[in-house]
């Protein structure tokens, strides 16, 4: 149950970035429903609640408390009023072996992880006036939660020891590049000029079209497609993180593939193309098909005041004016990313941009990524977010590195093995999956 009530929550947050990446949203008169914030804690600890930097929050602390307090930051909310607070999932895992949390609901929502990480570090030291100065101190996050966590540990790197990304926004802008790409591609693939900006009706009328054009037969597509459909999908591979197992499946299939993806499709002030490489096929080399297409696609370049690193103008992903730092790659603590391979809603290769700026940062040592095998957003089992956290621990508190995956490396990604090292637990979206070697 937990696990369906998760991808519930991953499909409505999806529909709602959806809505704010196409409209203006007005500012909302942001308020927190006070009779929802206290929460029974589980057996064996003391649950906290209130109200900081107008936002709501919740902390929970086990009796025998280790000593060690973490962050918790909850993904896109959506645009609606109401400001409310999500736990960890594996709260029950945290409270067993000692730890405390603390989760807010940030003082916004809409794409705001500027905001969420400002709130989520103000909540940590009230609630360290409350239970006592932690000893250390993790932070934690899904999906835009994973976006605040790379922003926190860059901006005060010396409040936290250790950070767990999941399923992460870890590329910022380049996210929302990738959704304009999809309508780029779409639109001159089947042979029409795309219209910038695109039309606010794109997902219902232009997609249909372009869709009908890449199918063999009515309703064919994303299964039964023709040339023009196949080297769409090719596009959407490289773009996402190159060959790799599971992708076809995801394509064809998953709640977050290739029906999908033209719900989010759509240009932006903040989105840019300029210098983007567009691939048929895994070789880096371009064919003549290749850069015949790399010359007519449309160059487009964001307005400056979309893509300022100090996160201070609008979001690159809406035209509503949010806070949205920049992720340099530049931080001090280890790291752990989890992400899944196959799903196109924050897709795999946001990892790979955040690993090449912790590489160009001089980080790498410093960071740990895992790709699993799943077609959701953010569908991780219960077990492989606790075995990234007590990994995690275990490099912060005994200097034990743990393994991961080889993301960077192109042939290690399309091995039919990739992700299997990392995946486990039940999961009823993983059953149609080619089986791990």
């Amino acid at each position: 149950m937990m696990k369906m009530s998760f991808v519930g929550c991953c499909l409505a947050l999806a529909v709602g970035l959806l809505a704010a990446s196409i409209a203006n949203a007005a500012p909302k008169p942001w308020f927190i429903d006070k009779s929802k914030l206290p929460f029974d804690a589980l057996p064996g600890a003391t649950a906290h609640w209130g109200v900081h930097t107008n936002a709501g929050y919740q902390a929970e602390v086990p009796d025998n408390w280790n000593g060690s307090l973490v962050m918790y930051a909850h993904g896109f909310r959506g645009t609606g009023a109401e400001l409310t607070v999500s736990r960890p999932r594996i709260r029950a895992h945290l409270i067993a072996n000692g730890f405390a949390w603390a989760a807010s609901s940030y003082r916004a929502n809409n794409y705001v992880p500027g905001i969420g990480a400002k709130d989520t570090h103000a909540l940590a030291n009230k609630v360290s006036s409350i239970i006592g100065k932690p000893s250390r101190v993790y932070i934690t996050g899904h999906s835009m939660g994973g976006h605040v966590t790379g922003v926190s540990i860059e901006q005060w790197p010396n409040a936290y020891d250790g950070a767990l990304p999941m399923c992460g926004v870890m590329g910022d802008s380049e996210l929302f590049d990738f959704f304009q790409d999809v309508y780029l591609t779409a639109e001159t693939l089947v042979g029409n000029e795309p219209v910038i900006p695109s039309p606010v009706d794109y997902a219902v009328v232009g997609a249909a079209a372009a869709k009908a054009d890449m199918e063999v037969v009515p309703g064919g597509y994303p299964v039964l497609l023709n040339s023009t459909g196949q080297t769409f999908k090719a596009v959407i591979e490289n773009l996402t993180g190159g060959e790799r197992p599971t992708f076809d499946e995801s394509f064809a299939f998953g709640p977050f593939g290739g029906n999908f993806i033209f719900g989010v499709a759509g240009t932006g002030g903040g989105r840019e193309n300029f210098d983007t490489v567009y691939q048929f096929d895994s070789d880096p080399n371009l064919s003549p098909e290749e850069q015949a297409f790399n010359d007519e696609i449309i160059r487009l370049v964001a307005d400056p005041q979309f893509r300022r690193a100090d996160g201070l103008g609008s979001s690159p992903g809406s035209r509503a004016g949010v806070d949205s730092p920049q992720i340099n790659g530049d931080f001090t603590i280890p790291v752990v990313s989890i992400h899944t391979i196959g799903e196109l809603f924050v897709p795999f290769h946001m990892e790979q941009v955040y690993a090449r700026r912790a590489q160009a940062s001089g980080r790498s040592h410093l960071l740990v990524q895992r790709g699993m095998r799943d077609v959701l957003h953010c569908g991780f089992t219960l077990e492989e977010e606790a075995r990234g956290f007590d990994d995690l621990v275990n490099w912060v508190e005994n200097g034990v590195k743990p393994a991961g995956d080889d993301i960077l490396n192109p042939a290690a990604v399309a091995d039919p093995a990739f992700g299997c090292a990392f995946t486990e637990g039940f999961s009823p979206f993983r059953g149609f999956l080619p089986p791990c070697p």
